[in-house]
């Protein structure tokens, strides 16, 4: 008989499921924030989709997540906001208005949305 080269026969296939989380929160500004300064919201003055009132931000997942604001309907630039999850006194969200800009003015809605993704992974082995 010929030698003959010997292997497995193996195969797998994976499964992967990702489920994201879409969160909202409101805020409409009671002042005006001038140019050059920060305007800081905490998270019990954010109200939730339905209308109710928030008390805590949720946590960013790490690596599968992220945050959008929007002030007057307009996407802001990622490199002006701070989030930082958390319960009321803690969790907020902070955005610094440029210099030599344009101020926010009083009544104007801002819109957080927060997105975090679970994903879940299963691989079937056959042989």
């Amino acid at each position: 008989m010929a030698l003959q080269l010997m292997k497995l026969l193996i195969s797998a296939s994976t499964t992967t499921d990702v489920v994201p989380t879409d969160t909202r929160f409101f805020h409409v500004t009671t002042g005006e924030t001038a140019a050059g300064s920060t305007l800081t919201i905490d998270a019990a003055d954010f109200f939730a989709d339905d209308g109710s009132a928030v008390t805590e931000l949720p946590e960013l997942v790490a690596n599968n997540s992220y945050f959008n604001v929007n002030v007057n309907g307009v996407l802001q630039m990622e490199g002006l906001s701070t989030y930082t999850a958390g319960a009321t006194g803690i969790g907020s969200l902070a955005i610094a208005v440029p210099a030599g800009g344009e101020p926010i003015l009083a009544g104007s809605p801002v819109v957080l949305e927060v997105l975090n993704y679970a994903t879940d992974s299963s691989t079937t082995v056959t042989t």
